[in-house]
């Protein structure tokens, strides 16, 4: 942190943002509040980072799909093809011949120019019409025709046997889980964290010379500017508790991609099923799965690119660039599909970029300007718990902590600096 002091504010009643999870009180697992994230990268200074903060677990995530009833394997490797379309393909040759010949490249002549075009591109049309086509109308609510091809293109394909999800070289879980590895990023003296509090009602009574770090909604931050909104996608949970019964699925998601009539539930238009009893190795005698249906309605998850909102975001991203002081970060302040990886990088960018004009006579700024990374002097982690040191994240603490209440006097003390007592 470079001895600067830090102000988080969450409009929600609790920190972690979407990655925030909790123990399910009646099947006894740990649950994610706003769907599954997984954790992977092959870009190594933010694996050394994160890992610098918490200690992370190493954690293969894999999915199936279910697809005219069956299930297999995604992304789509030779175990998906040889399931679905009956065929016998035994080594990567036979899989890059088969893909060769059913790849379908744009009709124009150049790459591809949306969703649509890109999953013809990759997979040709016996896979696209039984797997991406429904599975992005589901998501999206639009036609691959209207999306960016990034939407599609995000989706690997496999010409080999690896039934894992990701490839990447960093895969891995926080050790007991994200609230936990959240409560260790802020356990430092120098940050106060307020929950239950909207930045816009608070702003006027920050100081001028507060550097703001935005991570909201672009339009929303903008939303007096008279351009519009723009387009996010939502999703809505559907909680299902089994009791004595064991594991639901066979692991811990199984995507639904096509319009089925008999999925075992009464609205099948649902994208997913999560059963987070898988991760960790849980044990419980219960089980908890939660559906996932997409939205137009609720919190803004994904941006959707359209070119409708790709030209409209182009004039906020204007906006943001004039905008003294503040920095835009994350996903919905730059309206960009971040992983979760691509996310801390932005955000160890911008630090980069904004730490020698906030504090040019600090160490920090001379190590950034001899050429080390963020990562190489990431704060320490605080361990949380019952020994000598242990600092309940829900306790304030001098000089830091978090709290719910008393908005004004805590964020009179978190921007206090010594000199003002």
């Amino acid at each position: 942190l470079a001895g600067a002091k830090v102000l988080l504010l969450d409009k929600r009643d609790h920190i972690g943002g979407n990655c925030y999870d909790y123990l399910d009180p009646d099947a006894g697992v740990l649950v994610n509040k706003y769907g599954a994230h997984l954790f992977h990268t092959e870009l190594a200074h933010v694996y050394e980072y994160i890992t610098s903060l918490h200690p992370w677990e190493r954690y293969d995530h894999q999915v199936l799909a279910r697809v005219d009833g069956r299930l297999v394997p995604v992304p789509v490797n030779i175990n998906t093809v040889n399931t679905l379309l009956n065929l016998t393909i035994k080594t990567t040759e036979e899989m890059d011949a088969w893909l060769k010949m059913t790849q379908q490249q744009p009709t124009h002549g150049g790459a591809p120019q949306n969703s649509k075009e890109m999953a013809l591109s990759r997979v040709g049309p016996q896979l696209y019409s039984k797997i991406f086509e429904p599975y992005t109308y589901k998501q999206w609510a639009k036609d691959p025709s209207e999306l960016a091809p990034s939407v599609t293109a995000r989706i690997p394909v496999r010409n080999n046997y690896d039934n894992r999800y990701f490839s990447d070289r960093f895969q891995a879980l926080p050790q007991g889980g994200y609230t936990r590895f959240f409560e260790s990023l802020l356990a430092h003296p120098n940050i106060t964290t307020i929950i239950n509090v909207d930045f816009f009602q608070v702003r006027e009574h920050l100081p001028r010379r507060a550097k703001i770090f935005y991570t909201g909604p672009v339009d929303t931050y903008f939303s007096n500017a008279g351009l519009g909104k723009l387009e996010y996608r939502s999703i809505r949970f559907v909680r299902e508790i089994y009791y004595n019964h064991g594991f639901f699925q066979p692991v811990s998601v199984v995507n639904y991609p096509q319009n089925e009539k008999d999925c075992g539930f009464a609205d099948c238009s649902f994208t997913r099923i999560v059963e987070y009893k898988h991760y960790y190795g849980q044990k419980s005698p219960h089980t908890v799965t939660f559906r996932e249906y997409s939205s137009d309605e609720g919190e803004p998850y994904y941006p959707v690119p359209s070119a409708r909102n790709v030209k409209l975001y182009e004039q906020f991203k204007a906006l943001a660039e004039k905008e003294k002081g503040v920095y835009f970060v994350g996903r919905l302040a730059n309206y960009k599909y971040f992983n979760m990886d691509q996310a801390i990088d932005n955000a160890l960018t911008i630090f980069e970029q904004t730490l020698c004009d906030i504090m040019p006579a600090s160490g920090a700024c001379r190590a950034l300007q001899a050429g080390e990374h963020p990562a190489k002097w990431a704060t320490k982690p605080v361990r949380f718990g019952t020994g000598e040191g242990a600092q309940p994240a829900s306790t304030p603490a001098a000089g830091g902590g978090i709290v719910g209440a008393g908005v004004d006097k805590a964020m009179e003390t978190a921007w206090r600096s010594p000199s003002d007592d």
